[in-house]
């Protein structure tokens, strides 16, 4: 079994954990000891897995990840006032060869979905998300993947399993579950043209670092129709992750992107979440450990919410325009917004019925000035396709 390959949390966590007051997260979260073992499963909703896999790194890692720092950091933080209940598995180390990790990350993560359990996947190298993604074969028809990194880490074809290259991988092996990638926070001069023209000619979505940061809200509907998301630490800027070498000046600043991670936890359909390419340095370790802590506490305030026409939760609004009519509905609970695609159920879930997409007001308010919002554009575009 996968799990007999986790390795305990450390002994030098356990102990300070010890020391922490009875508010701290750390004396909540039940944990994997040498002494007692793997945790039960049972009525648990989110779990913590570390993986110190690095050898697909774009450059070589000087240091292995010192995840028991993260945990350090995490423990210590305060609890909020959640009803979640919380495990850590311990970590994975590197096996035999590559395919050996992948192999163990997919069986545990394949599991922990099996058992309705999150898990949050902290790894060294971001190729680790192909391992999670394929953690979904079997359980899932298809898969909605958003990244949030400077990079589409599309890469070359000799280099089609490497950290900055494993989107390739994951569109082009079988079986193909994929049906939408997005990424958040791109930078367009770490990005070749013809990644750029890729993702167009795919009808993936993609948004700019500044079109996010001028609106952070604009990522939770991305946000709310993923199953899988994967965060590159790289697309934090230097000054917030507290590490120079490999990092880039301009980037998401520590609060925009635990606001992100907050929206990832609060999508209902967001199944596994991970946080690739850290560094070591305490500034780092400090800041992993306040996205997680966000990202837990958007979990905890979960609302499975499926507008339909006849119920009273939600208003229909049905906006005429030149080619169609355009179907929304918004939350009176939450807010939140969908459109109907009426394309995208029959090729996603084989069920001929309009689809709902998660959307803005924005989109709504473009629709009434007869202009076709992008996002249903490509939806509808991918269901014919």
């Amino acid at each position: 079994m996968a799990f007999d390959f986790l390795v305990p949390v450390s002994e030098q966590v356990l102990d300070h954990c010890e020391q922490l007051p009875s508010q701290a997260l750390g004396r909540h979260i039940n944990k994997h000891t040498a002494r007692y073992g793997l945790p039960e499963l049972d009525k648990v909703n989110l779990a913590v897995l570390g993986v110190n896999e690095s050898r697909n790194a774009l450059e070589t890692k000087s240091e292995r990840l010192d995840l028991s720092q993260i945990r350090l950091q995490l423990y210590a933080l305060m609890k909020g006032n959640w009803n979640v209940s919380i495990i850590d598995l311990g970590d994975i180390e590197e096996g035999n060869s590559i395919a050996d990790t992948y192999f163990v990350v997919k069986e545990v993560v394949a599991q922990l979905l099996q058992d309705n359990i999150v898990p949050v996947v902290i790894g060294a190298t971001q190729d680790i998300t192909y391992a999670t993604y394929r953690a979904f074969d079997g359980l899932k028809e298809m898969v909605n993947l958003v990244a949030i990194d400077s990079r589409f880490d599309f890469g070359m074809d000799e280099n089609i399993i490497a950290a900055h290259s494993y989107m390739s991988k994951i569109i082009t092996d079988k079986p193909n579950n994929l049906f939408n990638f997005s990424n958040i926070g791109y930078q367009s001069y770490f990005n070749s043209q013809e990644e750029i023209d890729l993702m167009d000619r795919l009808f993936f979505d993609a948004y700019r670092l500044g079109e996010i940061i001028s609106d952070i809200s604009l990522a939770e509907p991305v946000l709310r129709n993923a199953n899988l998301v994967s965060m590159d630490a790289r697309a934090i800027r230097s000054a917030d992750i507290g590490y120079s070498d490999s990092f880039s000046p301009n980037g998401f600043t520590g609060r925009e992107i635990c606001a992100i991670a907050r929206y990832a936890g609060i999508s209902e359909k967001v199944s596994v979440f991970g946080i690739y390419e850290i560094e070591n340095s305490n500034q780092s370790f400090q800041l992993m450990a306040q996205i997680i802590w966000y990202f837990i506490e958007g979990v905890n305030f979960r609302i499975v919410e499926e507008p339909t026409s006849d119920s009273n939760d939600f208003t229909k609004y049905t906006v005429p325009t030149e080619d169609r009519s355009l179907v929304f509905f918004k939350s009176h609970l939450t807010e939140r917004w969908w459109v109907e695609v009426p394309s995208v159920l029959s090729s996603h879930t084989k069920i001929y019925s309009p689809a709902l997409l998660p959307c803005t007001e924005a989109d709504y308010l473009e629709a009434c000035n007869q202009n076709i919002p992008e996002r249903w554009f490509k939806a509808y575009k991918k269901g014919f396709n």
